[in-house]
């Protein structure tokens, strides 16, 4: 499947359910097993098959978010920042980004997943995950 935003996080936006300015965002990496269904997949726990291994911790790292709003080209850009696990043997697929509120999963909202489109492996070495930008468009 491919990367996506959840529909859950368009309504969270609108209800104030999530802040990208002021909220904990993480994202964590899950294998090709997961299958994302962005009507149904509202929170973390929702995420199924998260990777394991050396260097990685469940649950992901912390991202940081950047708001730029582009009057010129009417739209607005949600930059989900860059995150590494150094010296790390695992092998990922995928990486969901949700809002983390510092407890259970089933409190945690998810934001987008990004598909890597093939196995992404690391064996003793810094996996690297490159910005993401979710994008509305006026």
């Amino acid at each position: 499947m491919a990367s996506l935003i959840f529909t859950s996080f368009l309504e969270d936006l609108a209800r104030g359910a999530i802040d990208m300015d002021t909220d904990t965002f993480k994202v964590l990496l899950t294998t090709s097993s997961y299958t994302e269904n962005k009507d149904t997949h509202t929170k973390r726990s929702d995420v199924t098959n998260e990777v394991t291994g050396t260097g990685y911790t469940a649950g992901g790292v912390t991202c940081t978010v950047t708001v730029t709003k582009d009057t010129a080209n009417d739209r607005l850009d949600i930059t989900l920042g860059a995150v590494s696990w150094p010296s790390s043997t695992i092998t990922a697929r995928k990486a969901v980004y949700y809002k983390s509120r510092g407890g259970a999963a089933s409190a945690d909202e998810i934001v987008a997943v990004n598909d890597f489109g093939s196995d992404v492996v690391s064996t003793g070495a810094t996996f690297s995950l490159a910005l993401s930008t979710v994008r509305f468009q006026n």
